[in-house]
């Protein structure tokens, strides 16, 4: 961990958080002293609270009291609609009611870094929803990060290279490594994972280990809403070196190239120098912004526009999680 990130005042709505006058990350906006509980005044709101979702890239609802996942999932219908299902999966989760998720579900003490959920697809959730069940007692935050300035911070000579060849993700599902192909892909049907992965423009191959998949993607993309240019893909996430170190060097010293678990590249294949990925990870950390969740908050993220990630924590941290409005861009073939 770097040194901790600002800390999100209770006021966050007159935070500045540099670059745009105005923008802070995430927008804090409380209910009225007199609101109605659950959804009422939200539904009265919505129009507001999207606007400034696309503005600060994602909006700290608390004080509106969802009470309860069920109360959560009408948040989330009312903001957004209907709730999607969780498919091609890169991390454990745990359905809760529906398609209400657990955030994921790694060990308190690991620390997931920034990612936009389900950039590696060739359709991801365009606005996703957090609600805070139970706060941990130490840390456990879901920092943010805003990727038009992330874009706008990378080396531009990188940059560029990276919107002219896209990039690649490389995953090797093996068994008693990860997540079993058969969970990622919702089936145990080999002709169905094909068919999947020939509609989101992914090679498949079965391997003596399992499966691997590749896919080629943009790295740059242009928001459908607001039309800003955005740094939205997994590459730094999928990297082996954004790993612990240790970890990072035995998977190394285990797997050959071409059968680490996850990895990434240039579009075309080509590896992407360790200090490359190393400075988009430090593009990332300085965009780092964190808050204290409080129970019943519920955080809206547009999630082309804000990277999320998760701190360690103690405690009885519980996130539950919805992803909404199914988005799409230009399918690259590997």
């Amino acid at each position: 961990m770097t040194a901790d990130p600002p800390l999100l005042t209770a006021r966050s709505s007159s935070r500045r958080s540099g670059g745009r006058p105005g923008r802070s990350l995430p927008h804090l906006v409380e209910a009225a002293p007199a609101a109605s509980p659950g959804t009422r005044d939200l539904a009265a709101r919505r129009g507001e609270i999207r606007g400034l979702l696309r503005e600060h890239g994602a909006v700290l609802l608390r004080g509106f009291g969802p009470g309860d996942v069920d109360g959560f999932d009408g948040v989330v219908r009312t903001l957004g609609g209907l709730p999607l299902g969780y498919a091609e999966r890169s991390s454990p989760r745990s359905t809760i009611k529906g398609n209400v998720y657990t955030s994921t579900d790694y060990p308190p003490a690991e620390e997931i870094f920034l990612h936009n959920e389900n950039s590696y697809q060739a359709t991801w959730p365009l606005t996703l929803f957090f609600y805070c069940v139970s706060p941990p007692d130490t840390q456990g935050s879901t920092p943010l990060a805003d990727t038009r300035r992330v874009l706008a911070a990378i080396d531009p000579d990188v940059r560029e290279e990276f919107a002219a060849r896209g990039w690649m993700v490389v995953r090797n599902f093996s068994e008693g490594f990860g997540v079993p192909w058969q969970q990622a892909f919702n089936t145990e049907d080999r002709a169905q994972v094909e068919a999947y992965c020939a509609r989101g423009g992914m090679t498949a191959e079965w391997t003596p280990g399992g499966l691997r998949t590749r896919a080629r993607r943009q790295a740059v993309h242009r928001h459908p809403v607001t039309g800003e240019q955005v740094w939205f893909n997994h590459m730094t996430f999928f990297h082996v070196t954004t790993l612990k170190p240790d970890v990072c060097a035995a998977l190394r010293e285990m797997y050959a190239e071409e059968d680490l678990p996850t990895n990434t590249y240039y579009g075309d294949g080509a590896p992407v120098p360790d200090d490359v990925v190393a400075h988009i990870r430090g593009c990332y950390r300085a965009q780092w912004r964190r808050f204290d969740w409080q129970r019943d908050d519920v955080l809206v993220v547009d999630n082309m526009l804000a990277a999320h990630a998760r701190e360690p924590f103690t405690g009885p941290r519980r996130i539950a999680v919805a992803m909404t409005e199914p988005s799409d861009g230009p399918v690259e073939q590997s």
